[in-house]
């Protein structure tokens, strides 16, 4: 025995995964199964792996001018990021909520968005955009009946020209600039109305990904802070004065492109009411934001599935690690966070489904940000957890666990840090009291049979009441937040999850001595029947 473990391949992401299955089906997205199992088996297959590594392997590469001297600002992409581009494009998966009418639409979206991205998450990155870009540009019908076809086409098309010949585009997104980040009221570049649209003078910090066809930018008009729809080609054919300052290079995937842009006079076109870019665009975060909240369920869900996988075939001290009673609890510890985190995802992808009841509008403005908040700073600390049972060779770079462990953090800092996603929950409660107190007495009835949930959900109806002093209810946002998202997972464990999962959640999350390393469940946890839940491979 060589006590070497096999790498992970030839596996299938959805069959193997009961807690995502159970997901698909409970919200009614039965018509999707035969794709998404599908799509699984391609995802989990050696050639596919190996793909993923060279996109990684081999960065985008960026050419300001041609030989002659002509601004191009073109990015140049290995052949791996092309192939993982075009699976998602061939399945549907970009625009799928909006593009396919089968009931369950989003939940076979949650599934296939999260299986691709334990994969490789870099192409994620345009996709989760362009499909956020559709409600956006649904506010120009004119401009929306144009594109629709091409946003919602199953054709990959890489080619570098412009959209009006393209078979199908990807749209990016271009709000923050350097001198103020998150806080976008500080947004200096300047659009200025010319003929047929507006000409953008400014720059842009992130600008997110580079080679997409066209952009969702915020600039300042007469009328104040507004979105525009930023071609990379004019309506003319002629290329737009977007240039790419530099590419980012940055801690997490290697694969995607970020990059700087200055604009010197770029033609833009109006999208939403003038002065009013913000509302306009979080429209497009709000969905962004839920694709952290499924990204990091989906790398917790790989760095989970990679340990109990090596811990299966190494043996240390006489006993495979699988056996050893402390690594049981470390792996069933982790196992639990995954699912929740999945329940979680799932809920909230059920809920941008529904009828626009209050229940469905809190998990939509309210859960949103406490669960991006909650399940992102969680995938960080269990990736961390997960590399340490691989011991050493989990800290080498020729392992899958480096980079899942790089690309963590980046799904709490998008779309908004943690502090600006318990910022937002509070606002989100104060512009939606009604939906609010549908989820008070949501979870009231969901955790009425559990004494350890009781008190905190009386503690949650405390945190969140109208404060006299401002200065500690924003003070406090992140325990309101914290608060919230466990009791929304515990509710849905026990709703949805077998007891043996939902008894050790409870136990261990609203208990002080579980603290906040893995590995301290207590000892009425069933460690064995929660690990072969988890991977039952």
């Amino acid at each position: 025995m060589d006590n070497l473990t096999r790498e992970l391949s030839g596996y299938n992401l959805y069959t193997s995964d009961l807690a995502l299955q159970e997901g698909v089906c409970r919200a009614g997205a039965g018509a999707h199964e035969a794709e998404l199992e599908a799509y699984g088996a391609l995802l989990g297959s050696q050639s596919t792996l190996r793909m993923a590594e060279e996109a990684n392997h081999h960065k985008p590469e960026l050419h300001t001018f041609d030989r002659q001297g002509r601004r191009i600002d073109r990015v140049e992409f290995h052949p791996s990021w092309h192939g993982m581009m075009r699976m998602a494009r061939e399945h549907g998966m970009i625009t799928q909520p909006f593009a396919d009418d089968r009931p369950g639409a989003w939940a076979a979206y949650a599934a296939a968005f999260s299986m691709h991205h334990q994969i490789e998450s870099g192409s994620q990155c345009p996709h989760s955009m362009t499909l956020a870009s559709v409600p956006v540009l649904c506010q120009d019908p004119e401009l929306f009946e144009a594109l629709a076809p091409k946003l919602f086409s199953r054709r990959y098309d890489p080619r570098d020209i412009p959209l009006e010949q393209k078979d199908s585009i990807l749209v990016g997104m271009g709000m923050t600039e350097k001198q103020g980040g998150s806080d976008l009221r500080t947004n200096t570049t300047r659009a200025e109305p010319v003929a047929g649209g507006y000409q953008l003078t400014g720059h842009k910090w992130f600008f997110s990904a580079p080679m997409c066809d066209a952009h969702l930018v915020l600039a300042r008009s007469d009328g104040g802070l507004s979105c525009f729809f930023v071609p990379r080609y004019r309506p003319g054919g002629s290329k737009n004065a977007v240039q790419i300052q530099r590419l980012k290079d940055k801690i997490g995937n290697r694969s995607n492109a970020s990059s700087e842009v200055e604009f010197h006079g770029a033609w833009g076109r109006m999208v939403g009411k003038e002065g009013r870019g913000i509302p306009t665009i979080i429209e497009m975060a709000n969905i962004t934001r839920l694709n952290c909240v499924m990204g990091a369920a989906s790398l917790m869900r790989q760095c989970v599935t990679q340990a109990i996988h090596h811990a299966r075939q190494r043996h240390a001290f006489g006993k495979r690690l699988v056996e050893q009673p402390l690594m049981q609890n470390v792996l069933a510890d982790m196992a639990l966070e995954s699912e929740a985190a999945t329940q979680l995802m799932m809920r909230m992808a059920e809920a941008f489904e529904r009828d626009d009841s209050p229940l469905e509008r809190a998990y939509q403005r309210i859960v949103t940000p406490a669960g991006k908040l909650w399940s992102t700073k969680r995938s960080i600390e269990l990736s961390a957890e997960a590399m340490e049972v691989f011991g050493g060779n989990g800290y080498m770079d020729e392992g899958p666990m480096g980079r899942l462990y790089r690309e963590t953090p980046v799904l709490s800092i998008w779309e908004g840090s943690g502090n600006v996603m318990a910022l937002d929950l509070l606002r989100a409660i104060a512009r939606e009291p009604e939906a609010m107190l549908a989820l008070r007495d949501d979870l009231r009835q969901g955790c009425a049979g559990d004494a350890a949930l009781r008190p905190h959900v009386a503690a949650l109806d405390a945190l969140l009441a109208p404060s006299a002093d401002p200065y500690l209810q924003e003070a406090q946002a992140r325990r309101h937040a914290q608060l919230l998202a466990t009791l929304i997972q515990a509710r849905l464990l026990r709703e949805r999850a077998p007891s043996a999962v939902a008894d050790a959640f409870i136990a261990s999350r609203f208990d002080h001595a579980h603290g906040r390393i893995y590995g301290t469940l207590p000892a009425s946890a069933a460690l064995r029947t929660i690990i072969d839940r988890a991977w039952p491979v």
